[in-house]
């Protein structure tokens, strides 16, 4: 049986996909293939590459992420995330989808002709950023003169990418929505309106999993909350292994026989 695995955007709360990546490799469940849009992108080239969910917790708390980003004097964007190429490089070296031990699918969107592009040859890193790019915080990606921004904007949870490609598909959704204390920043507005917008967009993939794993705690950590990176992971963690007796019954057969 060929596993999926479809990991969606959410900001920081995307830490929460090595949480629940670990669980699954617990239950015996390894993938085949790898599907994923901003922060699930990062977290999706990490475990292609041959990282530990471990390991690549690691990376995010000490790659000094926020420092490394700088200005975009050129008003497309708030930040420019193309700054720190070089830090992933560190990480992944050969810099290619070839090189990765899992194939990955990298969404991103191109904002002229506006519509979504799937990566998967070639150049790796920048396609990976070009996931990330959130319209109006982060400058576009600019990858062979065309401009990219954010995968999310289209499709935040691309199951369409992949499920002809497996026989089973496990979804990962940590743009939770639910409840929230009054807003009282432009920048929550923002951020909740963004969450809404994408969210409508998301409903019709869900069915498409076989299991869709959503821990409902995330709803508590905003995308911007990279400082509780231990807290995400270890929510993604325990939501997953609470389901345990409902991903068995989903694979019609006992967990260990998978690995």
């Amino acid at each position: 049986m060929k596993i999926g695995l479809v990991l969606s955007g959410g900001g920081a709360r995307g830490i929460a996909h090595l949480g629940i990546i670990k669980a699954l490799l617990e239950m015996g469940i390894s993938f085949d293939q790898i599907a994923g849009t901003s922060a699930g992108a990062i977290t999706g080239a990490l475990l292609a590459e041959g990282y530990t969910p471990d390991e690549s917790l690691k990376i995010i708390e000490s790659s000094a992420f926020v420092r490394h980003l700088r200005p975009a004097w050129n008003r497309m964007g708030l930040l420019r995330l193309d700054t720190i190429i070089d830090l992933y490089k560190k990480h992944i070296p050969h810099n290619t989808f070839e090189g990765l031990k899992i194939p990955l699918h990298v969404v991103a969107v191109d904002l002229n002709a506006g519509e979504q592009v799937v990566f998967e040859h070639g150049d790796l890193i920048r396609p990976v950023l070009a996931s990330c790019c959130l319209p109006g915080i982060f400058e576009p990606m600019l990858i062979n003169k065309r401009q990219f921004v954010d995968g999310g904007v289209l499709n935040n949870l691309p199951v369409d990418v992949i499920e002809n490609k497996v026989d089973f598909v496990i979804g990962s959704h940590c743009n939770v929505l639910g409840p929230r204390k009054p807003i009282t920043s432009m920048r929550g507005v923002i951020e909740r309106s963004l969450v809404l917008a994408i969210q409508s967009k998301t409903k019709d993939r869900f069915a498409k999993c076989n299991i869709l794993i959503e821990p409902p705690q995330l709803v508590q950590y905003n995308t911007t909350d990279v400082s509780k990176a231990r807290e995400l992971f270890r929510v993604g963690y325990q939501h997953t292994r609470s389901m345990s007796a409902d991903i068995e019954k989903a694979f019609n057969r006992p967990i260990a026989e998978l690995s």
